[in-house]
């Protein structure tokens, strides 16, 4: 026979049915109390449109404080005098100094070689010399001619005097009757003959003296101004020595060496390492707020220098706005062109302000609305923000003082009114 199992089995003792029943009520109990404390957590989840992980929001508290308002970024150190030269004349160029070469103010950089400009100055001073012989030539003229008038006139007054004497001596006769009348009547006209002579002769003697007078002032004048075509021709030549207008170093050079060149043609360049700014690139968003004359700070090669904006562009490239800084006081001289530099520009400053941390949220919908959390809950809320800096942006309307808010990661929530935030 096979033998079966039935010697293994044995009877086991009945459990009392109170123990089951206490260990039901202590799982009930146990289940009823953790549902009376997620039972708010669960209204608040159910109540709300969506659900999103804190993970991935930054949030903000607002806060009262000083508001800076400043624009910070990186800046490039740039001549603020850089002249180019250009060439005064046409003609064949040499260079005399290379790319890079220290110069100082007055020393010779480059010379223009003009034939024509030397031509033309050896025309005029021929033309000026030949002035000047007329010049000369009218001054003699003049006293010649003044000579003969001025002889005229002397004779006419001896021939009035000899008329008077004969009309006095025809006239005592007369009374004597020695002579007869037809004589002293003859006598008077020679008389009136030698006083019109004489008075005309006085009076071309003054007009000639005039007249000769504008004659040589002509001649006087005609060689004075060809003197100064002279003068202008040899600053023209003198010209052709390009000089360098400041101390500095030579940059771009923009011709080849013993080029042709028209006038007026581009050179080179210099540049005044003497006056160095700081050139940055705002956001076209400061472009209206930024302004000549705000301060600024320079921080470079571990040293911070005070300055100022000198010059902002007027025109936006690429959704930026260039703006120049100038040192306060005298330029560093550890400073290279070129160099990149730390720059921000101080344009407000309030105490006692209320603001928030920017973030996102001040672009999503122009700003009009922000997230607010409270229990673990983000509610949207509409806000009214007033200007912002690069960290901060003023909070004008809607929020209050230690309100947490989502700055940024809000897009997620796609414009929800509640949305709860899961750990």
């Amino acid at each position: 026979m096979i033998p079966d199992t039935s010697a293994q089995d044995r009877a086991l003792p009945r459990r009392s049915p109170w123990r089951r029943r206490i260990a039901l009520i202590a799982v009930a109990a146990v289940a009823l109390a953790t549902l009376a404390i997620s039972l708010p957590h669960l209204q608040r989840t159910f109540s709300t449109d969506t659900s999103v992980r804190a993970a991935k929001l930054v949030t903000a508290v607002v806060e009262r404080g000083a508001f800076v308002r400043d624009i910070a970024g990186e800046g490039r150190v740039v001549a603020a005098f850089a002249p180019t030269v250009y060439a005064p004349h046409a003609g064949a160029a040499e260079l005399k100094v290379h790319a890079g070469d220290s110069v100082k103010k007055g020393q010779v950089i480059a010379t223009i070689a003009s034939p024509e400009l030397a031509a033309k100055l050896a025309q005029e001073l021929s033309a000026a010399d030949a002035m000047r012989a007329d010049h000369l030539r009218a001054q003699v003229d003049a006293r010649q001619r003044r000579s003969a008038l001025q002889t005229t006139w002397d004779n006419a007054r001896i021939d009035l005097t000899t008329a008077e004497n004969d009309l006095a001596r025809q006239q005592r006769a007369f009374d004597a009757g020695a002579v007869s009348g037809m004589q002293v009547d003859h006598a008077k006209d020679t008389l009136e003959k030698a006083r019109i002579a004489h008075n005309n002769a006085k009076a071309g003697l003054g007009l000639a003296d005039e007249s000769l007078r504008f004659d040589v002032q002509a001649k006087k004048l005609a060689h004075e101004r060809q003197l100064l075509l002279v003068a202008d021709l040899r600053r023209q030549i003198d010209a052709l020595t390009v000089r360098s207008p400041v101390d500095g170093q030579v940059g771009q050079l923009f011709i080849a060496e013993r080029a042709n060149v028209a006038a007026d043609a581009q050179l080179l360049s210099v540049i005044d390492l003497s006056a160095l700014e700081v050139q940055m690139q705002a956001p076209e968003s400061f472009a209206r707020e930024l302004a000549i004359g705000m301060p600024g700070e320079i921080t470079g090669n571990g040293q911070t220098w005070k300055a100022s904006v000198s010059a902002v562009s007027p025109e936006v490239v690429q959704g930026q706005v260039a703006a120049r800084l100038r040192f306060d006081g005298a330029t560093p001289q550890q400073l290279r062109q070129n160099q990149r530099l730390s720059v921000r520009v101080l344009m407000d400053r309030r105490d006692n302000v209320l603001m928030v941390r920017r973030g996102s949220f001040v672009d999503e919908a122009g700003g009009a609305y922000a997230y607010r959390i409270r229990d673990d809950i983000a509610e949207k809320v509409p806000v009214r923000l007033g200007p912002s800096s690069t960290s901060h942006v003023e909070v004008l309307a809607g929020l209050n003082e230690g309100d947490r808010i989502v700055v940024s990661g809000g897009d997620a929530f796609a414009g929800a009114a509640r949305v709860a935030l899961s750990q």
